[in-house]
């Protein structure tokens, strides 16, 4: 199996070595593994957060030396990136300065609040939720519109601390299905969510059974932020993922997209 969603030290939230995370990966008979550290941000310079400029070559360069060292198991150069609407341009070009495999894009930030962020939880006080989803979800919409990401990252971030609308939110979740399936992007399926207060996975089950009815591919992370964290209720998702009709999972090498049997 593979897992496309891990961090490194160099986001300031991760612990443990990038070759603990490999031999994590071995330990549990993996073929495949990508790192998808936070690409740095464009908006402020937050160590605890992302890595910055001055450390993305030698992100990449630690990567390739895994490679080497971990011959056994396939090992890609993936990049996690932020969504800035009306930051387009910049981001490409900073992504287009090296070669990945893959780029994830996500939504972390609205009007430049961190909602994922516990540090400011508080900010669901003062917001109505119904609006907040609608925000969030038109940004992912655009985020897939893009041109920039192979992969849509943690579909429906959002719910990660359970704050719910009451209003039903299907018309908007069908919208940005859409525009994901009319980009020709990937999502994934991130387990990360059961270890969240929302305790489920990323994205829902019934938004997954949306994407699968879409013809949307999906791959799998784990998010994981410390090595015990690598492939973290697969069985789960790989389960989930049959069931709503899924056989196949995304891979990637150089940003072109292939795939692997489900099993």
């Amino acid at each position: 199996m593979i897992d496309y969603h891990i961090h490194t030290t160099r986001c300031g939230h991760a612990q443990g070595s990038m070759a603990d995370y490999i031999k994590r990966a071995q330990e549990l008979l993996f073929l495949e593994v990508g790192f998808a550290d936070h690409l740095p941000l464009l908006i402020r310079e937050d160590p605890t957060l992302t890595m910055s400029i001055n450390e993305l070559a030698g992100y990449i360069e630690a990567v390739e030396v895994l490679k080497r060292d971990f011959p056994g198991i396939t090992i890609k150069t993936g990049i996690e990136a932020d969504y800035f609407p009306g930051m387009e341009g910049y981001t490409k070009r900073l992504l287009d300065q090296h070669e990945f495999d893959y780029v994830i894009g996500s939504v972390h930030f609205i009007d430049g609040w961190g909602f994922d962020d516990s540090r400011h939880i508080e900010g669901y006080e003062t917001r109505d939720i119904y609006d907040l989803y609608a925000n969030y979800f038109e940004m992912v919409a655009s985020s897939a519109s893009s041109g920039l990401f192979d992969i849509i990252g943690h579909l429906d971030l959002i719910k990660k601390y359970n704050f719910r609308p009451k209003k039903d939110i299907t018309s908007m979740v069908e919208d940005v299905v859409l525009e994901i399936k009319g980009a020709g992007v990937c999502i994934e399926i991130n387990t990360a969510g059961l270890r969240k207060p929302v305790g489920e996975m990323y994205p829902s089950d019934e938004i997954l059974k949306l994407c699968a009815r879409a013809g949307i591919p999906i791959t799998l992370g784990s998010d994981a932020h410390n090595p015990e964290q690598v492939g973290m209720d697969f069985n789960l998702a790989l389960a989930l993922a049959s069931r709503v009709g899924y056989s196949q999972i995304a891979v990637f090498k150089k940003r072109r997209r292939d795939f692997i049997e489900i099993r």
